[in-house]
């Protein structure tokens, strides 16, 4: 099977093929492109494809993601029913594919799956002793207390480092626990009957499960208190702090640190990087003025809602009801396949991805994604030496910085080596634990070794793509190349050119320079390679597009938080822009020639639009907006094309127009 062909079937007619053309179709024409393009691009689709019941979003990434879960699904069965030899990566698959897909011995275990874990919790029988617990928590896939990780140093990017921050929350950000508005407010009541609805399902009677209830939230309203808001995380400088582990002893002198990372498999550390010391400072306090039983039940909680998709159907659907319905909107479950193929693929998607790149990516799929991003890159390059805006100085290590940045696509050159990883024919939850146990102590295994710049964190049948500044590298797996509506032909240039160009290689490429990647230099190290002057003149204009995102109205009086969101908006509006100066260089551009009625310079802005043809029901776009650093989709549009004057000359757009920008407000970073 194979999800993308490069050729039309020899049993195509052409005039078939000119017939129809997917993107045009899409198009709501009762819409003036120059009041909401995104909505004049993908309205019709929008109209004759409403949300599935079981799904928070539809559009192209859903379309896109059903494709890759029926072709993982079809990996995962061959493996299910294959006799397999022990070890192998087969056997891995088919096992953790077969135990996920058996609810009957799911349900007859419930969550007496987790024996060893709440036993382990109800043994503490002192604060010191929390360590270890919580150590091994994090190995198996839960997030109490802290998080903690470990990856290269932000300002020695070729060693590792270990990083503590803020986190242990069950809302999903902290502002869940203090806005006032009346929609987080039902959103906090609910989440509260959601652990009265864990602690009864544990053995407390009502009464019981609402006391333990309070004091859980009165736990976590105080670690929120002490956590940084969504945009203060986003200064990598002032969320960098590196002590030595006598000085972290003081920080939480009740936490007995040698224990937590012994249990964690981590090399004792010299020195570890504390992102947000006063969450540290008040997790001191806490562990001090919590009793002892709150922090079991705490700890109990989080245990069931981090592996509560694995187990029986009453404890999946307790968390379904508050987790997908309540903040995402969610009608109803997916169906149990699609579940166990998402988890299948998180926990294996190495051991996957060796055979999607094998049977479903198209031949030529690298050197396509690569042809792309060189000519983005190209353009980059151009764009830099040409500002007004910056000296001559800093102009050469940005492009010094440009021309080190590495492109991986496609697929690794080497896997990962996981024949460590025991997978049995036995309870799904415990092929989960497993499965994250291994990745882990992968993670951890890595503290002082050398960094392996080679390393891929997203897999081949991903559909995303990423920057790592301290590896100052663009990541772009290979289903990327993948546009739905175009399986029987390569899409042409403009669409290409706009998805892949602009929305991908484009837009990870500015992300290296934008509010927080341009505080890295070309070896990957946090540091400050720009001029004083220049520096001013940067902010001067990052501030420009916080001030008009700021005002965009999301929904009601939700407006988006353009201080959390610029990074992105910068990447959006500085990928477009190269994305198209690319694409006019392409022969679809040179020649002219319309398709479906469009020229190649509309085609290029709707293949953008379509990139990010996404509908949202209004609680996950709710739930976007207060905890997601990228703009809702339509802004992603919208936004980056109100300020590109080429996108008005394509469509005419008039200063009548809903999304005209005066010039002197249009914005040009990069």
């Amino acid at each position: 099977m194979t999800i993308l062909v490069a050729f039309m079937s020899c049993n195509t007619k052409k005039s078939e093929i000119e017939a129809f053309d997917e993107l045009a179709s899409h198009v709501d024409s009762a819409i003036s492109p120059g009041d909401d393009f995104f909505d004049f691009a993908n309205g019709k689709w929008f109209a004759q494809h409403p949300i599935p019941a079981s799904e928070s979003y539809n559009g192209l990434w859903r379309m896109i993601q059903d494709s890759i879960d029926d072709a993982v699904k079809h990996i995962c069965e061959e493996a299910a029913n294959t006799q397999a030899a022990e070890g192998s990566n087969k056997q891995k698959i088919g096992d953790f594919y077969r135990t996920g897909m058996d609810s009957m011995a799911i349900n007859k275990t419930g969550i007496s799956a987790l024996r060893s874990e709440l036993e382990m919790i109800d043994s503490i029988n002192d604060i010191v002793s929390l360590a270890s617990l919580v150590a091994y928590l994090h190995t198996i896939g839960c997030s109490p207390f802290m998080e903690a990780y470990i990856i290269q140093d932000d300002m020695i990017s070729d060693k590792y480092a270990v990083y503590l921050m803020q986190g242990g929350l069950g809302l999903p950000d902290r502002d869940y626990y203090f806005d006032n508005d009346l929609q987080t407010m039902e959103i906090r009541e609910k989440y509260k009957s959601y652990l009265t609805d864990v602690f009864q399902s544990l053995g407390s009677n009502p009464e019981e499960a609402v006391s333990k209830t309070d004091a859980v939230m009165k736990l976590e309203t105080s670690l929120a208190k002490s956590s940084r808001k969504l945009e203060d995380l986003r200064d990598p400088f002032a969320n960098y702090n590196k002590i030595d582990t006598i000085k972290l002893k003081a920080l939480v002198p009740l936490f007995d640190w040698p224990a937590y990372f012994s249990t964690a498999n981590i090399s004792r550390p010299d020195t570890v990087i504390v992102g947000q010391p006063e969450f540290y400072t008040n997790l001191n306090k806490e562990l001090k003025a919590t009793p002892l039983g709150t922090w079991k039940d705490y700890f109990r909680f989080h245990l069931i809602k981090s592996l509560a998709n694995y187990l029986d159907d009453s404890t999946y659907l307790q968390n379904f009801r508050f987790y997908s319905t309540v903040l995402r909107g969610v009608e109803t479950p997916r169906e149990r396949w699609k579940r166990v193929v998402s988890t299948t693929n998180h926990e294996l998607g190495e051991l996957i991805g060796q055979v999607y790149v094998a049977e479903y990516l198209p031949a030529g799929t690298k050197e396509k994604l690569l042809e792309i991003g060189q000519a983005i890159k190209s353009e980059f390059e151009t764009r830099i030496r040409n500002l007004d805006w910056m000296s001559t100085t800093t102009k050469e290590k940005a492009v010094a910085k440009l021309n080190s940045m590495i492109f991986k696509v496609g697929y690794p050159d080497k896997w990962k080596d996981m024949s460590a990883l025991k997978i049995e024919n036995d309870i799904y939850v415990r092929n989960v634990i497993r499965a994250s146990q291994w990745q882990w102590n992968d993670m951890a295994a890595k503290y002082g070794k050398p960094v392996d710049r080679t390393e891929w964190v997203m897999y081949p049948q991903t559909y995303n793509a990423y920057y790592n500044p301290s590896n100052n590298e663009i990541v772009v797996p290979g289903c990327n190349i993948l546009v739905p509506g175009y399986e029987r032909k390569m899409a042409d240039d403009a669409i290409l050119y706009s998805i892949i160009g602009g929305s991908t290689f484009g837009h990870e490429i500015t992300h290296g320079f934008d509010d927080q990647g341009s505080k890295y230099d070309e070896k990957g190290n946090l540091s400050n390679w720009w001029t004083a002057d220049d520096s001013i003149k940067f902010f001067a204009k990052t501030q420009m597009i916080v001030k008009q995102y700021n005002e965009y109205t999301v929904q009601d009086s939700l407006h988006i938080n353009g201080e959390a969101t610029q990074g992105e908006n910068i990447a959006d509006l500085g990928g477009i822009m190269m994305g198209y100066e690319a694409f006019k260089k392409t022969q679809q551009f040179r020649v002219g020639n319309k398709i479906a009625g469009y020229t190649p310079q509309q085609r290029f802005f709707l293949g953008f639009a379509l990139g990010w043809m996404i509908n949202l029901r209004p609680e996950a776009l709710m739930t976007k907006v207060k905890t997601d650093v990228h703009s809702p989709a339509k802004f992603r549009v919208n936004g980056p094309l109100s300020n590109m004057p080429e996108f008005y000359e394509a469509f005419s757009v008039k200063e009548s127009n809903a999304m005209y920008r005066n010039e002197q407000e249009r914005i040009r970073i990069w």
